[in-house]
């Protein structure tokens, strides 16, 4: 009996199966996307932005790992949508070998161009301003290279390319806690890439307005996400100092390496 009701059940069902098959899935729907700052329009950053980019006589050139294209959250759309086209550069990329990037060579042989990189001759970058300007004169135009990554990425992209080396070292200091909190930092002195150049920028044509312009949608991603449940980060450095730091398995070490931006560590190691 229990045989005989099975088989009934399954042919009386199979003509409801049958029938999915002729029914056309409706596609997902797409969130609009601001074409702006590349959020989603719910979520929109830019009240936050500048109105007009700002204008800065520095030139910032993000050589940037090709690792972090797949990261969310990016802070670096965030600096190219507050400056200029012609005052961001993005260029992607491992290796870059003399007399294959003719406007890197050009740019790196610059005496004005300065990396962003804790070398052992790396100059305070508030010293750099100071020799190269005075208060009665117009701020050089600036080149700052900064390398986009974790410090692993970072340190890799340095040491293997010597067109990097041509150029001054520079790094900050005293630039307190990084307010990019839903990332985990290496350390208590790493900042995001849009701090680095907000700092830096900001030290170099001697504006502090340009930090706080720079900061405003980098304040504003945090709170949107904390409020949508984000929990803020502490940094591996204080974590472990307090006995918390958790050792991610072998597992997780590619996605550690995917959420931690400690490519501009000031102080120490200066990024």
């Amino acid at each position: 009996m229990a045989d005989g009701e099975g088989d009934g059940s399954a042919a009386d069902d199979s003509w409801f199966f049958d029938s999915l098959g002729h029914l056309t899935p409706e596609p997902p729907i797409k969130r609009t996307m601001c074409d702006r700052c590349g959020r989603p329009a719910t979520v929109c950053l830019c009240p936050f932005l500048p109105r007009q980019p700002l204008q800065v006589s520095t030139t910032v050139y993000i050589i940037q790992h090709p690792h972090e294209e797949t990261r969310v959250l990016r802070t670096v759309p965030l600096l190219a949508a507050c400056l200029p086209p012609d005052r961001c550069h993005v260029i992607k990329g491992r290796r870059f070998k003399q007399g294959h990037h003719p406007e890197l060579d050009w740019m790196l042989s610059s005496p004005n161009t300065y990396v962003l990189y804790p070398s052992d001759d790396a100059l305070d970058i508030d010293e750099v301003a100071m020799a190269t300007q005075s208060a009665s004169q117009d701020p050089p135009q600036y080149n700052m290279v900064i390398i986009d990554g974790t410090w692993t990425q970072a340190r890799d992209i340095y040491t293997a390319n010597e067109i990097f080396h041509f150029p001054k070292q520079v790094k900050l200091s005293g630039t307190g806690v990084s307010e990019y909190v839903i990332r985990t930092q290496p350390n208590d002195t790493s900042l995001s890439t849009l701090e680095t150049a907000a700092v830096a920028m900001a030290a170099l044509e001697r504006r502090p307005e340009i930090k706080e312009v720079l900061f405003a949608p980098l304040r504003a991603l945090c709170k949107f996400q904390l409020e949508c449940g984000a929990q803020p980060h502490q940094s591996k450095e204080y974590l472990k100092s307090r006995g918390l730091y958790k050792k991610p398995s072998h597992h997780h070490t590619n996605q550690l390496y995917k959420k931690t931006s400690p490519h501009n560590i000031t102080g120490k190691a200066g990024l």
